[in-house]
């Protein structure tokens, strides 16, 4: 599956101990969590434009799905320190090259000039979040709720696109990966981990089958969702209000 290129960082990333989070953040320097997950993100702007150079557009476009489901994890560090490169790195750059991509016969060489802009807009930001003070703890684990719930946002496209395989693996990831984070959850709201944990065994089961009831499947996806968002947002909020 093509989000399992950067599933190695994913498990190193959420198997670090919760506490030590803290700790880097108060060292400050590159050991920080927010900086080595905004920077595991980077490889896969390289490997876009590698294979934009190589006229590959199909892989390309993989790329790009990736990128955004890696993305999706960290970019919270980005909109928190500069709404201004986070817009030029997601709104703009991103945003046209995916579109570009998605069009029949892409031009690989026009994209190609954004793909490079794009990268270099994202060592730019990185420059600014290895110079600048530590932000609280709780963004990292606003942080690591959301890399886990990346690869449960894939489950419900999967599904709805008829991609079984990528359903089961995309989940399978969430399932591999939720022991690391589910002390977040539980601490926050036993009602919504209880509903979470029922809601995972559910959805395995829902998938097994060679030929799944997928409208069954989505609402228990989307019902899981609904909950781990509540303790994503519940997090974020004490982050921003945190002194």
């Amino acid at each position: 599956m093509r989000h399992l290129r950067f599933l190695p960082f994913v498990i190193a990333i959420l198997a670090l101990p919760l506490t030590a989070s803290a700790g880097q953040a108060r060292a400050g320097g590159a050991a920080r969590f927010e900086v080595t997950s905004l920077r595991a993100v980077r490889p896969i702007l390289v490997k876009t434009i590698a294979d934009l150079e190589k006229k590959n557009a199909a892989a390309a476009k993989a790329d790009m799905e990736d990128y955004d489901s890696a993305w999706n994890g960290v970019e919270v560090y980005v909109n928190t320190r500069s709404m201004d490169l986070y817009n030029e790195i997601e709104h703009h750059y991103q945003t046209a090259v995916t579109d570009a991509l998605n069009k029949p016969n892409p031009d690989t060489a026009a994209i190609l000039v954004d793909a490079k802009a794009m990268l270099a807009k994202y060592d730019e930001m990185l420059a600014l979040v290895e110079k600048s003070a530590p932000l609280n703890r709780l963004y990292d684990d606003v942080a690591r709720l959301r890399i886990e719930r990346s690869h449960l946002r894939e489950v419900t496209p999967a599904l709805k696109a008829g991609n079984l395989a990528k359903a089961r693996k995309s989940f399978s990831a969430f399932d591999d990966n939720w022991d690391n984070i589910e002390d977040l959850v539980k601490e926050r709201s036993r009602e919504s981990y209880d509903t979470i944990e029922k809601g995972m065994v559910t959805i395995e089961r829902q998938l097994m089958p060679a030929k799944p009831d997928t409208d069954a499947a989505l609402a228990t996806v989307n019902a899981v969702m609904t909950e781990y968002n509540k303790i994503v947002n519940q997090v974020a909020r004490e982050a921003r209000d945190a002194k």
